[in-house]
């Protein structure tokens, strides 16, 4: 059954112990509008509390687009001034800050462009999946448009300062081999089979163990955010409580008994 939610551009629905999160705007190459930003924050904040989700499919409709960045056609009328901008640095900060502080993993399910926002939202994603035909890239250079520390320095983590440098100076656009080449994606998967191959691996995901899923992108991520001592705390409380787990439990016993072990994220 899918969520409800206050636009048709956005869908959400959850299937076994998957949670699906569609930008659905595809006569506009899923360009995300204001009403999309606030249905974001709100299907990733309701997969984050559901514990029967273990992990996040993300998609763009339509097969030409993942993401292809903010939809301009609305800056004239719900951009146009100051009071304006707020309310939609309120709704994009808030759907940006669920997106990057989701707890379970996140998969991008990538086909087509993935340019500009649409990059930066998949750059939020743990294991991005992409079509041979897909193209990436920030055109910002080519806009006179400035991008903020934060994405650029999430760009350059996954990378490398020197891959992210190009991107940015060149404004050129990738293709799927040489973004596999240099990091930016995991998989790259034909049109006809990468929707199957995203949900078998989201599955795989699904079946392990949650707690230690969330330790290890707990951990992860505080890496990438230079190791600050909150972060750390928050690991090592995630790691003891594995060690405490029900789950680590039925391993030890599943292994022993040359079994699947059936995790229940306790």
């Amino acid at each position: 059954m899918e969520l409800e939610l206050g636009t048709d551009k956005m869908r959400a629905w959850k299937r076994g112990g998957t949670g699906w999160m569609v930008y659905n705007n595809p006569g506009r190459r899923n360009a995300v509008s204001l009403e999309m930003w606030q249905a974001i924050g709100d299907i990733v904040e309701h997969f984050e509390q559901d514990s029967a989700v273990r992990v996040v499919i993300m998609r763009g409709a339509g097969g030409k687009a993942f993401v292809s960045g903010a939809d301009i056609s609305e800056f004239d009328s719900k951009r146009s001034n100051a009071a304006q901008m707020a309310t939609y640095g309120t709704a994009s900060a808030r759907g940006s800050r669920a997106l990057a502080s989701l707890t379970k993993p996140l998969i991008a399910c990538i086909e087509g462009y993935c340019i500009g926002g649409g990059l930066a939202a998949a750059l939020n994603a743990d294991v991005r999946f992409a079509t041979p035909d897909s193209l990436f890239g920030i055109p910002a250079a080519k806009l006179g448009l400035g991008y903020g520390y934060d994405g650029l320095a999430k760009l350059s983590r996954i990378v490398g300062p020197a891959s992210a440098r190009d991107i940015l100076l060149s404004a050129r656009f990738l293709d799927a081999q040489e973004s596999l080449r240099i990091g930016l994606i995991n998989f790259i998967e034909a049109r006809e089979t990468i929707v199957d191959a995203v949900t078998e691996y989201a599955d795989k995901v699904s079946r392990n163990a949650p707690l230690t899923v969330k330790a290890a992108k707990a951990a992860i991520d505080a890496w990438e955010r230079g190791g600050v001592e909150e972060d750390l705390d928050n690991v090592r409380r995630l790691v003891s409580e594995c060690f405490d787990s029900e789950d680590y439990r039925e391993g030890r016993r599943a292994f022993a008994e040359k079994r699947t072990p059936q995790f229940g994220g306790r």
